[in-house]
């Protein structure tokens, strides 16, 4: 995902912190932050990083129990 997310930035000319920020902006919103053209480009950085997780597939990550020693 980091570098499909990298990618993405540097196609948009952009530092991966703002299209980060970008990003939650429009999410906070409920809009979409990307136009049709650039999620083509984004279905291609998927297609080359082989990300085939979905917005769907957030609600199972779980992340393992930390312990400290």
């Amino acid at each position: 995902m980091v570098k499909v997310l990298k990618g993405l930035a540097q196609y948009l000319d952009l530092s991966l912190g703002d299209l980060l920020e970008g990003m939650a902006l429009h999410a906070f919103e409920g809009k979409s932050a990307f136009s049709a053209r650039t999620l083509g480009h984004i279905k291609r950085l998927r297609s080359i990083y082989g990300l085939d997780l979905t917005a769907n597939d957030s609600h199972r990550l779980v992340e393992k129990d930390h312990v400290d020693h």
